[in-house]
């Protein structure tokens, strides 16, 4: 099935609405807590593999067992994260867990020469692209803003003003098109560009706003919502009267809404809307349906606002334990595999407080070198002014 098929435009003629058909209104009432039927799934939480009408993939062992591998890895990271801010070694940090599925599924269906613009919470896709999590954690122990580079990774650095990234990655995606490395047939060149965002930046107005630009230009963009249910302590019930993916109909372009505990799904679907974007078909609203289990941040404590049953029973659809029941079941991994992936979950967790502890103070001063590509005269005059203020300190030291 070709892209065109899975995702096609709208038909102004047809009276009907954009991917899905003559059946599009029987999914316009009130959202289901499962997801409702119109879920994209291709592993049920009690880990039995099922099939998908038009997102539908043959996955090889070696890709299972990757994907188990990298979930299990990114929850090491967010676990060893949470417990260096538990210590005072980071000053926050925002937490993924439940969400791993939806992200490594995004990230391993990325090819090299696409680009990605996170939020501040995107762990699991930064860990697909290469990036050392103790780059990570450099960010939230305040020892620099983020030291990757965005081009050398294909992964923006953390946004944390909410929802502009939808609008960066949507500039960038138009830059693509100028620069001719979008629906020319050639599977090395032809990029796309993905944003990260969740159910509370879609209120936003930078978000809507992306979305009428990336509709209005056709850019090869995507737009992955995870859609974990709260707003830090909003539920989605406030912020929408229908599911979010349904939102992008509005904009003229295809939405479609995955099972975002459901690693196979996600990177099915996430897998041809990419390909859509990079084909020169426009952009798609792409949300993961998924849930926080975890606090929106460390300093956030969600027993104020949401029932512990709510939490119990997405425990149920951990998105790792499914994928292992399915691994167990189908005799695709053995003991030793999964003795081997502790250790080396352990080995991480031990390079990580290690590393995070060794990491170097900041030099206040570097705070002048990059704020632009080249220094003006206002702002050297501002570096030595503020040097000399910091000279005083110490010079008033020497005569105590």
């Amino acid at each position: 099935m070709s892209q065109s098929d899975q995702f096609p435009g709208p038909d102004p003629t047809s009276g009907e609405g954009a991917g899905f058909g003559p059946d599009l209104a029987e999914v316009f009432g009130p959202s289901q807590s499962d997801g409702g039927p119109e879920l994209v799934q291709l592993l049920t939480p009690e880990g039995e593999r099922v099939h998908h009408p038009e997102f539908d993939l043959d996955f090889s062992e070696e890709q299972l067992r990757g994907f188990y591998r990298d979930m299990v890895l990114t929850r090491r990271i967010d676990v060893e994260a949470t417990a260096l801010q538990r210590h005072g070694e980071l000053g926050i940090w925002a937490q993924l867990l439940g969400q791993e599925a939806a992200q490594i599924g995004a990230g391993r269906a990325l090819r090299r020469q696409d680009h990605v613009f996170p939020t501040y919470r995107e762990h699991g896709v930064a860990w697909c692209r290469g990036i050392d999590p103790l780059r990570l954690l450099g960010l939230f122990r305040g020892v620099d803003h983020g030291d990757w580079d965005p081009a050398e990774y294909g992964f923006g650095l953390y946004t944390i003003v909410i929802g502009a990234q939808t609008l960066h990655a949507t500039g960038y995606a138009m830059g693509m098109q100028r620069d001719g490395v979008v629906g020319t047939g050639d599977a090395e060149r032809d990029a796309a560009v993905i944003a990260h965002f969740g159910d509370g930046a879609s209120s936003q107005g930078d978000v809507n706003e992306a979305f009428i630009f990336a509709a209005s230009y056709n850019a090869p963009v995507v737009f992955f919502c995870q859609n974990n249910q709260w707003a830090i302590s909003e539920p989605i019930e406030r912020q929408s009267r229908i599911p979010l993916y349904q939102r992008a109909l509005g904009f003229g372009f295809p939405g479609v809404r995955v099972d975002g505990n459901d690693v196979l799904a996600t990177y099915a679907v996430t897998q041809a809307a990419l390909q859509r974007a990079r084909d020169g078909q426009g952009p798609t609203f792409v949300e993961a349906y998924t849930y926080r289990m975890g606090a929106h941040t460390t300093t956030d404590d969600p027993t104020r606002y949401r029932l512990s049953a709510d939490v119990e029973s997405w425990k149920l659809k951990d998105p790792i334990a499914r994928l292992e029941a399915y691994l167990k079941r189908n005799g695709l991994a053995d003991a030793a595999y999964f003795e081997e992936l502790d250790d080396e979950a352990a080995r991480l967790g031990a390079t990580l407080r290690e590393g995070c502890k060794a990491l170097p103070e900041p030099r206040i001063l570097d705070t002048f070198e990059h704020v632009y590509a080249e220094q003006t005269a206002e702002l050297a005059e501002q570096r030595a002014g503020y040097a000399a203020y910091l000279e005083s300190f110490e010079t008033e030291g020497s005569h105590a």
